[in-house]
């Protein structure tokens, strides 16, 4: 057993949450701008670009799972996680960069292979990094509500590094230029994007491992009798999962979620250049919904201490749809300001922000269901295992980036939504179908989410209780003196 752990400080709950910030900035560039890029941009085919998007999805699919299983069982100096966050950092810096910096005339086949290739390349970098820190955050503490404010330290530096990287994409990267109205249209924007922001993931993610190094004494421990690696490990400790009810139900429920916001996020700018005709303003509209997340994770945090868990992510992902559906359906049916109104983009803004407000809710309360549900899965196989359950968190995440991009791809070119188009050059009916995608074709896919989540049991409760007889199991199971 680890020793007792000395109360844990701000100074560490800061580091913790900082090292989010990485993993923020780099699914804000892929949500927002990666699919864009490569088939508005460079000209490569929605469809190709967003299978390129799902078949790095499919290789997260085995190397989140695999990363968790080995941090899981790793014997090392600095503990179970740390060795794997300080690896991590230069590796990711390199391919993120690479991701935007493709050799000019490869073509429709060379784009594909160059795109596939560095995506999958730095999700697996952020992989190694990604999966123990979120393991490390449910070791952080026992406690049912101060989990929760472990989370929202998490959730909110995940959003403010999304947002950092939105701001600077539209104040430096992204600027007006006479050839280029619309910024995020202008490929030399996106190289220098890469490099800056590859570097600043990097020093996130030390700093976050230095900020947490002196808890390595008081985290759990693999047991000595831990199986060596194998897939067929990795094998068993998937079923067993996927065997306890309580991680079923949250896992498909939130997987589906995760995908409804990776529609939302590949569409997004999309929504802002064509159907708002924002111009360059496009690229900061996500930016409003990052500042709903931001101080919704501030309330919703506070209000942990009084609400049960499963309540809080219902309402969050019920008002995320809401207000995500709404906005484009009340301008469909004449509803919105005009164009020229002055509360035209304030409005967009306010239903932006509002709709992420209350996706703060179902973030917050999804990280630290599954610190509980790890509680759980220990009392009934004497198994710590949070790797594995992160992994399987980190996977769900990423389908926002994978599965969403795919289903905006396939959504493009359904519509035959033109390739490097100018704002006005695309037809009415075209922008029309891509608002109704982006509303009510979300929403479909939330309701599959708030139905399976809501078979979800873990109450407070019944966590107490877990907690008493995991205090009696590992009394019985510690070694003698």
């Amino acid at each position: 057993m680890a020793p007792m752990q000395p109360k844990l400080g701000y100074s560490s709950k800061l580091a913790y949450g900082i090292g989010q910030a990485s993993e923020g900035m780099k699914n804000s560039a892929f949500g927002a701008f990666l699919l864009l890029y490569y088939s508005q941009v460079l000209g490569l085919s929605p469809v190709l670009a967003g299978f390129a998007l799902l078949a790095s999805l499919v290789f997260d699919a085995v190397t989140d799972p695999l990363t968790g299983s080995l941090s899981d069982s790793w014997h090392g100096r600095w503990g179970r996680r740390h060795g794997f966050m300080y690896v991590s950092a230069i590796p990711l810096a390199i391919t993120f960069y690479f991701v935007w910096t493709p050799p000019d005339g490869l073509g429709q086949a060379g784009l594909f292979g160059w795109m596939l290739t560095w995506t999958v390349l730095a999700r697996a970098a952020m992989t190694l990094y990604h999966v123990p820190h979120l393991a490390l955050g449910a070791e952080l503490s026992d406690d049912y509500s101060e989990r929760t404010r472990i989370v929202g330290y998490r959730i909110f530096f995940g959003f403010a590094g999304g947002a950092a990287l939105f701001a600077v994409a539209r104040a430096v990267f992204m600027r007006p230029t006479p050839e280029f109205a619309e910024g995020q249209l202008n490929a030399l924007a996106y190289p220098p994007m890469g490099l800056w922001f590859g570097v600043a993931m990097a020093v996130l993610i030390v700093l976050s491992a230095l900020g947490t190094h002196s808890r390595i004494p008081y985290l759990p421990q693999p047991a000595p009798d831990t199986d060596g690696f194998s897939f067929r490990r990795l094998w068993r400790e998937v079923r067993e999962a996927l065997e306890n009810p309580s991680f079923r139900v949250f896992f498909f429920g939130l997987f589906i979620f995760f995908v409804a916001r990776g529609v939302d996020g590949a569409l997004g700018i999309y929504m802002g250049t064509f159907f708002w005709k924002l111009g360059s303003g496009a690229v900061t509209l996500p930016l409003a919904g990052l500042v709903g997340v931001l101080i919704g994770t501030v309330l919703w945090a506070g209000l942990a201490r009084r609400l049960e868990k499963k309540p809080m992510f219902m309402t969050g992902i019920i008002g995320f749809s809401v207000f995500t559906m709404l906005l484009p359906i009340a301008k469909l049916v004449g509803a919105f300001p005009a164009e020229s109104s002055s509360s035209y983009v304030p409005t967009i803004y306010f239903f932006t922000f509002v709709a992420s407000f209350f996706g703060a809710a179902g973030l917050i309360s999804a990280g630290a269901m599954l610190a509980d549900i790890s509680d759980e899965h220990e009392l009934r196989t004497g198994k710590r295992q949070e790797g594995i359950f992160f992994g399987a968190l980190s996977f769900s995440g990423k389908a926002s980036a994978g599965i969403g991009n795919w289903i905006g791809g396939i959504a493009l070119a359904a519509i035959s939504f033109p390739l490097q188009a100018a704002v006005e050059d695309v037809a009415p009916w075209t922008v029309t179908q891509l608002a109704l995608i982006y509303g009510p074709g979300v929403l479909l896919l939330v309701i599959v989410s708030i139905a399976m989540v809501s078979r979800y049991r873990l109450t407070r409760e019944r966590h107490a209780e877990i907690q008493v007889q995991l205090a009696a199991q590992r009394r019985a199971n510690a070694p003698a003196g």
